[in-house]
């Protein structure tokens, strides 16, 4: 007999947190139930549930996740029960003309599962077959949960267009930072510069084998970058803090001709001095916003395969980032933490 009820952290309201049960979700045709492994926290799930809230009450967050299929719907034929696989959270419109071209990311009136329908901080959720895509028999469950914003971080790299031999600066060791820095290593950068404010991060840098890595508060970043690129600055600046201090230091430490990559979630307005301003548009750099990743319903060369195998092949070591791995039934108190910031954290995978 299957099952009827799931566990679930269900947002009712901002701040209003409550691990429940609800039912579990029938399948329709052409979609897959997955049964949850891991759900990664992402840093934008922390508004998300105690600040600005989602698009509807009540709503299940969770997005960056990875399984088992559990069930298949009428017209399913790509995927089979037990197959392990990774879930592209966005639901594009085939009818926006971004998507006409593979930019879902890019569309408008697309539905996302765990902010605009109910993700994975649960034991089940569905999702479109042709949002899922196959996990590679040597990866695990724990590591596959973070391809997600492994494609994000190299979406923002791929925006960069990193050449072999260019000098890089990272702004914010968050886990998607040092999957920027990963990254940046292995398309040949020859100088990554790191920086942060944390211990803890600036560490776990270290521990990934990372030689250049700052305390912002030690040294002005920009002088860093001159002094590792010879007096001129750094070809790619990658801001992945979202904070004021981070995106003007971003800029300062670009050089001539050179591009910064906007990564971050903003957290708060910024306001850039005219001088610097001024010096942007003297060395005519390039500032390039980057969001999301790209995702091939085809299986073409996308940010989610390149993911994948990168995991595969070891090129891409992400399971020092994993901090915590918390059940589902002490999540809230888990998300509570990084709200608060009372102990240190990278990634957080919740599982049922």
């Amino acid at each position: 007999m299957s099952k009827q009820a799931m566990d679930a952290i269900v947002l009712h309201g901002v701040s209003d947190l409550r691990f429940e049960q609800v039912p579990v979700p029938e399948v329709p045709a052409g979609k897959v139930r997955v049964r949850i492994g891991f759900c990664g926290v992402c840093g934008s799930d922390i508004p998300r549930c105690f600040s600005k809230g989602t698009y509807n009450f009540p709503t299940i967050c969770g997005h960056e996740f990875a399984g088992t299929v559990e069930a298949c719907g009428a017209d399913v034929t790509d995927f089979a029960v037990g197959d392990r696989v990774a879930v592209f959270p966005l639901i594009w419109n085939d009818d926006h003309p971004a998507c006409e071209v593979g930019k879902y990311a890019q569309s408008d009136g697309y539905d996302y599962l765990g902010s605009r329908s109910d993700g994975a901080f649960s034991e089940f959720v569905n999702a479109p077959q042709r949002n899922l895509i196959k996990v590679p028999d040597n990866v695990s469950l724990e590591e596959a949960a973070m391809t997600e914003p492994a494609a994000v971080a190299l979406h923002a790299v791929r925006r960069a267009q990193l050449r072999l031999g260019d000098s890089v600066a990272i702004f914010g060791l968050g886990p998607i930072g040092l999957m920027v820095a990963q990254w940046a290593r292995a398309m040949g950068a020859s100088q990554i510069a790191l920086f942060d404010i944390l211990p803890e991060k600036l560490e776990l840098a270290r521990q990934l084998g990372f030689e250049h890595v700052f305390d912002s508060r030690d040294e002005a970043p920009a002088e860093v970058a001159e002094r590792l690129t010879g007096g001129r600055g750094v070809h790619v600046a990658i801001e992945s803090a979202g904070v004021p201090p981070t995106m003007t230091a971003a800029l300062q430490a670009t050089r001539r001709s050179g591009r910064c990559v906007l990564l971050g979630n903003p957290a708060a307005d910024v306001t850039l001095p005219a001088a610097l301003i001024s010096q942007c548009m003297r060395r005519e750099i390039d500032i390039l916003g980057t969001w999301n990743s790209d995702f091939s319903v085809f299986g073409d060369d996308d940010d989610w395969r390149t993911v994948l195998d990168a995991m595969s092949s070891g090129v891409l070591n992400l399971k020092p980032l994993i901090t915590h791995r918390v059940p589902l039934s002490q999540g809230i108190a888990a998300l509570e933490m990084i709200r608060d910031q009372s102990e240190f954290y990278a990634k957080v995978l919740l599982h049922p």
